[in-house]
């Protein structure tokens, strides 16, 4: 497949000059280098992880068992107010 990477001038110089004493091509350097980072752990297969930004709390109210979200959303405005 083809496609278009804008890649900053001096790195793209660089990075041919590497292929070139390796005596390889910039296509294969470039995939031999998204290869290492695709192997990586935790490089991206995992998927995001939320960060924790619960609060002291013990979970949600009994009264609120059961209830809908409208109705949970109505009573957290509320509290605020």
């Amino acid at each position: 497949m083809k496609t278009t990477v804008v890649i900053a001038d001096a790195l793209l110089e660089e990075a041919k000059e590497h292929a070139r004493n390796e005596g390889t091509t910039l296509r294969a350097l470039i995939e031999e280098g998204l290869r290492v980072i695709l192997a990586k752990p935790g490089s991206g297969k995992s998927g995001y992880t939320l960060p924790d930004f619960s609060f002291q709390g013990n979970g949600l109210q009994q009264h609120l068992e059961g209830a809908d979200w409208e109705t949970i959303k109505t009573f957290a405005r509320e509290e605020r107010l």
